[in-house]
């Protein structure tokens, strides 16, 4: 029993690699579906998916801490969908995705 809870708390920071992403959402009448991923300590990505009838143009801004936002657009048809990253010089603590779409 000793060694099954050893082996259990030696696994738990391998557990906690996820940090949190907030995403801050300005849609403008656009029908688009975020999703959030992080991937590894040093990026992050955002997928986006167009559900409405019109192409809509989305630009997503990434924000790390102290350094430079990083900003990313795609341009997406109906029912087509676009991965946006970002990958950065420091570990990510909490990625801050500020999210602007608008009708094309």
């Amino acid at each position: 029993m000793k060694k099954f809870c050893c082996a259990v708390l030696a696994l738990l920071p391998l557990t906690a690699l996820a940090y949190p992403i907030e995403v801050q959402k300005s849609l403008n009448g656009t029908e688009v579906d975020v999703e959030t991923q992080d991937i590894g300590d040093q990026m992050g990505a955002i997928i986006l998916r167009n559900g409405g009838q019109q192409d809509v143009t989305c630009t997503a801004v990434f924000v790390n801490g102290p350094e430079t936002p990083h900003v990313r657009k795609a341009t997406m048809a109906p029912g087509k969908e676009a991965n946006l990253t970002s990958s950065f010089s420091r570990a990510v603590i909490k990625l801050r995705i500020k999210l602007t779409c608008n009708p094309s």
